[in-house]
């Protein structure tokens, strides 16, 4: 494991490599709005993207770097993001496929950066749907403005709902709530999977 700080238009952000033997591709996690990268979905996560010969970046948002817990702005988040996955593929990855990926907050920065960071697809643990008790705040719009593989992993009692399954889009339910963590091996399992057939053909 390595960890490296980068620049970002935002402050410093952090990153934790964990480089594979080979590398087929990288995936980058990112947190939750208050949580960090050690959340027991993530770490599941990470653990099957290595698995499957994937370098593994797991990216820690400028505000949770200088100690904040309430999330900066979507589009310093979404810059920040940007930021660490241009400097990954200049001094680190370089030319290899990268999946964007994350969990709660992070899902949906994954998702609103697909198309500017040229991921080849996301992974999508336990997506936001609809905060509880505030309907007037969907996000399913931002997944469906997706345009390439998207794996959406949800806790079948997530209080913040369902997403909807699309033409990109699968969405595997796992036993537990928002946290992922009732089931971390179920979560593993159904990234790795997914994985490996959405990968397939890219680095053939």
């Amino acid at each position: 494991m390595t960890s490296i700080e980068v620049d970002t238009p935002h402050g410093v952000a952090k990153a934790e490599l964990h480089c594979a033997p080979e590398g087929v591709a990288v995936l980058l996690l990112g947190h939750g709005a208050g949580g960090g990268i050690d959340a027991p979905d993530l770490v599941a996560a990470a653990r099957a993207a290595h698995a499957a010969d994937l370098h593994v970046a797991l990216v820690q948002q400028p505000y949770r770097v200088a100690g904040r817990r309430a999330p900066a702005p979507a589009g310093h988040l979404d810059a920040s993001w940007l930021a660490v996955a241009e400097y990954l593929d200049e001094h680190w990855f370089a030319g290899l496929p990268m999946v964007f990926g994350g969990r709660s907050t992070g899902a949906r920065v994954a998702c609103r950066t697909a198309s500017a960071g040229q991921a080849v697809a996301v992974l999508c643990l336990a997506f936001p749907v609809v905060p509880p008790g505030r309907p007037d705040r969907n996000r399913q719009a931002e997944l469906d403005a997706v345009d390439v593989a998207t794996l959406v992993v949800q806790g079948e009692r997530d209080p913040f709902g369902r997403p909807a399954a699309g033409h990109h889009r699968e969405v595997v339910l796992v036993p537990g709530d928002h946290s992922l963590k009732a089931d971390v091996d179920a979560v593993s399992r159904a990234v790795g999977e997914w994985l490996a057939r959405v990968l397939r053909p890219l680095v053939v």
